[in-house]
């Protein structure tokens, strides 16, 4: 019932920025948790970030801690991911998805089967 579209994503230096996009369909975008995956070549899917419906909290893992930011414009239908002191492993492609029954405003599902909507994706390339 909803479609994301990721934008954002390119080639960058190692230490350099890139701040990635999400742009939800619908009007119940308020209700959906929302998280942010990739996947590099040969490695599977794993979530990056996570953050709970009411934008009240939020979830890293630990490869992106310190250097990554999840947040989100629910006026906009929109979230974000601000990646800072990016490095050769961050390259992957990276995928917005949005969990339309979390278990509460402050929960923030980690699990690919926890995530109904899943946008194209967006490469990012992050050079030596």
């Amino acid at each position: 019932q909803v479609q994301l579209v990721e934008s954002g994503g390119g080639l960058v230096q190692a230490g350099g920025s890139l701040r990635l996009s999400c742009a939800a369909s619908g009007h119940t975008f308020s209700s959906y948790a929302m998280g942010w995956f990739r996947q590099a070549p040969g490695k599977e899917r794993e979530c990056v970030a996570a953050i709970s419906r009411s934008g009240g909290s939020t979830e890293f893992g630990d490869s992106v801690k310190g250097r990554f930011t999840i947040s989100r414009d629910n006026a906009k239908n929109a979230v974000y991911l601000q990646m800072n002191s990016l490095k050769p492993e961050d390259t992957a492609v990276y995928y917005c998805a949005a969990d339309r029954t979390p278990y509460g405003s402050y929960y923030t599902p980690r699990s690919m089967e926890e995530f109904d909507y899943w946008g194209q994706g967006t490469q990012v390339t992050v050079s030596s």
